[in-house]
């Protein structure tokens, strides 16, 4: 059914019925559908699957608790039966409530009611984007009101799934509404707070990205603007924390757990936005059923392309899996996978573990040894010892050849087992700096989070480190595994400092014979640099100011 209430554009409308009308006109059966439904829903022309096996009402409309609109649709089973379990989807940023329709309705062949809205300030909806907000709890709660009393819904029976804006608003609110039993969250954060800021760096690509996409598409609280501003200028930083903090899941653990639900989550290796370090946390602090899957990509891109392929996906068939076995009580494939499942980098390959951090991984320390004139610098597992203490500056003038990549492209990329790399010494010494082990005589099999600590003195009042893990071969090409950026905004300029770094966690081989080398320079295209101009830091080495390398590893 169609709302004719609703705005239309119509000139969108006709090129998609040119374009896919052919392979429309049974629908759900063409291979296209997926992608055809969810570029049609962008546009606000939705593209409803159709089975025998359920209805769908695209008439929905729930009011807020301040009168707002919330626009949604609905996928009714018609088996007949007395009740129902239920799933509620929420939308992405910058999408609305048709991003899902495939989901749903393979979900809702299945034998669950499946409700899509459109959060607050996104598609129809009225009202102003509150960022996972108070105002966006208790507009779910209104949802769940709203299902219970007008669909068969059975109340013991209810969770909350969603990609990134919706994943995070999916575990915010079961913890916030005891009524829902479980939860899928995919690509969400656990720390709001770590996705902006971790190591008071500003995440500049992602950032702008979010800020445009939401003027664009949406209708944002102007505060988000003035906060991004924050952000970027680090400037009132409290407010800002205090503002993402009660947008963190990680805040709200102990609802979560006092409710019993059930916490599925997913996340990629390279997801540059909502790092997988918060949602890993996340994981480790539940303590009811709960399970992670880990693989490469980028941000959302694993799950939005198995959400256009047929859903035969290991994301989206562990969701269905997962609320089978806790919405429907039904025993599933997923019950006998171990809850954390990482996807060991440019390899087919998922090891399975029982928690995280990963009980079978054991810290392997090495020490960071100075370049000499002729040498570059080491990771050696016996600490630097000299009767002559030693400092080694870079400048922040210009950036290296080490990096991320290319952002977003880059990542998805690596998907494709397309790694990226940079070539290990050409980097220049004066704009960076780099440790490398001899080579490796057996495989380093690294599973969890990394850490580096680092001894530094900067040359000014502020300053700003990216440290990169590279596996390097033969030839001096390095294999980017992780990396992390630090940013100190107001140093103290001539103050030697101890500065630690966790890297994003990752699972990666590095094969005997190779290297592992570990190298820090002062900029990367993906985060926001300090304002002041080039400055310089300072590397320290003396036998009381050490500076190290910790790698979990099997």
């Amino acid at each position: 059914m169609t709302n004719p209430n609703r705005p239309r554009t119509w000139w969108p409308a006709l090129v998609l019925l040119l374009c896919f009308s052919p392979l429309l006109h049974a629908a759900g059966s063409s291979a296209l559908y997926p992608v055809a439904s969810l570029v049609a829903g962008i546009l606000n022309q939705p593209l409803f699957p159709e089975s025998a096996a359920y209805t769908t009402n695209d008439d929905i409309v729930i009011r807020g608790s301040d009168g707002i609109n919330l626009e949604a649709n609905v996928f009714i089973p018609t088996s007949g039966e007395p009740s129902y379990p239920a799933i509620v989807f929420i939308n992405s940023w910058a999408l609305n409530e048709y991003e899902y329709l495939a989901a749903a309705g393979r979900l809702a062949e299945q034998g669950y009611i499946v409700l899509s809205y459109s959060s607050r300030g996104w598609g129809n909806s009225g009202g102003l984007v509150d960022t996972a907000g108070p105002k966006d709890m208790d507009d779910f709660s209104r949802v769940l009101d709203w299902l219970l009393a007008n669909t068969a819904t059975d109340p013991e029976r209810i969770g909350a799934a969603g990609i990134s804006y919706g994943a995070g608003i999916s575990l915010l609110a079961a913890a916030h509404d005891d009524r829902v039993r479980a939860v899928a969250a995919m690509s969400g954060w656990g720390s709001l707070v770590e996705a902006l800021y971790a190591g008071q760096t500003p995440r500049l690509v992602w950032g702008e990205l979010l800020t445009l996409s939401g003027e664009l598409l949406g209708r944002p609280d102007p505060a988000i603007s003035e906060l991004w501003s924050n952000v970027r200028n680090h400037r009132n930083v409290e407010q800002t924390i205090a503002w993402a903090s009660i947008r963190s899941p990680l805040n709200y653990v102990d609802q979560l757990n006092a409710n019993g639900t059930a916490v599925y989550q997913a996340n990629n290796w390279g997801d540059n936005l909502f790092q997988p370090n918060s949602p890993l946390e996340l994981h480790h602090r539940l303590n009811g059923p709960k399970h992670i899957d880990l693989q490469a990509g980028t941000h959302a891109g694993t799950e939005i392309i198995g959400m256009l392929g047929d859903g035969n996906t290991r994301i989206w068939n562990n969701v269905q899996r997962w609320f089978d076995s806790h919405l429907k009580g039904v025993p599933s494939a997923i019950d006998d996978q171990l809850p954390v499942q990482m996807k060991v980098q440019f390899t087919d390959r998922y090891e399975g573990f029982t928690a995280f951090p990963v009980p079978e991984a054991r810290p392997r320390r090495w020490y960071l040894h100075p370049r000499s004139l002729f040498t570059p610098g080491s990771l050696r597992e016996s600490p630097w010892q000299s009767w002559q203490a030693r400092s080694i500056g870079i400048s922040s003038w210009a950036d290296t050849l080490a990096g991320t990549g290319i952002p977003l492209a880059s990542q998805v990329f690596t998907q494709l087992k397309v790694p990226v790399t940079a070539p290990i010494p050409l980097l220049g010494q004066n704009r960076s700096i780099w440790f490398q082990t001899g080579r490796l005589d057996e495989t380093l099999a690294i599973r969890g989070i990394p850490r580096v600590t680092l001894q530094i003195t900067p040359a000014d009042r502020h300053a700003q480190l990216v440290a990169y893990l590279y596996d390097m071969d033969w030839a001096g090409t390095g294999k980017l595994i992780t990396h992390a950026p630090v940013t100190l905004p107001e140093a103290t300029a001539g103050e030697t400092v101890a500065v630690t770094v966790d890297l994003v966690a990752t699972a990666y081989d590095v094969p005997a014979g190779n290297r592992l080398v570990l190298v820090v320079d002062t900029r990367d295209i993906l985060y926001e640099y300090p304002e002041g101009g080039t400055t310089r830091v300072d590397f320290e080495f003396s036998n009381g100011q050490l500076s190290t390398l910790e790698v979990p590893a099997l």
